[in-house]
């Protein structure tokens, strides 16, 4: 059986959503994974960047909004600097926070009152300092 994929099929309104607030054209992705593999913080990850690409590209909108991967993102540019496409991975990220952020029933999925002591000695500054600007833009 033979699938066909292209814009007219698969481009939702969160895809769409996404590019217009990010700039980025998603289907640029060819899914290499360079971005997976470069990102500092993609151990604790559900889905790997490129693979919240693909699925925002096929409108499984609820497991890409479920996913915590651009909540765990700390916009270090990694990915963006490693993507044979050009594409800034990051703004994508930041796009799908906004979507997240810009309902009115949204979960935060950080809280500095759940995190013990250990945890907040061994979270790097910069996901603190990444989620506050998260949090406040």
């Amino acid at each position: 059986m033979k699938i066909e994929i292209s814009r007219g099929t698969v481009h939702d309104d969160l895809a769409q959503t996404v590019e217009a607030i990010s700039g980025q054209n998603l289907f640029a992705c060819y899914q290499c994974g360079n971005c997976t593999a470069g990102c500092p913080v993609s151990f604790a990850m559900d889905l790997g960047p490129h693979q919240v690409i693909r699925y925002t590209l096929l409108g499984l909108d609820s497991e890409v909004l479920a996913s915590n991967t651009f909540w765990i993102c700390a916009s270090c540019l990694q990915c963006t600097s490693r993507c044979p496409k050009g594409l800034d991975i990051a703004r994508i990220m930041e796009a799908l926070r906004t979507v997240v952020l810009r309902k009115k029933e949204r979960l935060d999925h950080l809280s500095m009152g759940d995190l013990t002591e250990e945890e907040i000695d061994r979270t790097p500054q910069i996901a603190f300092i990444s989620g506050f600007r998260k949090f406040l833009s």
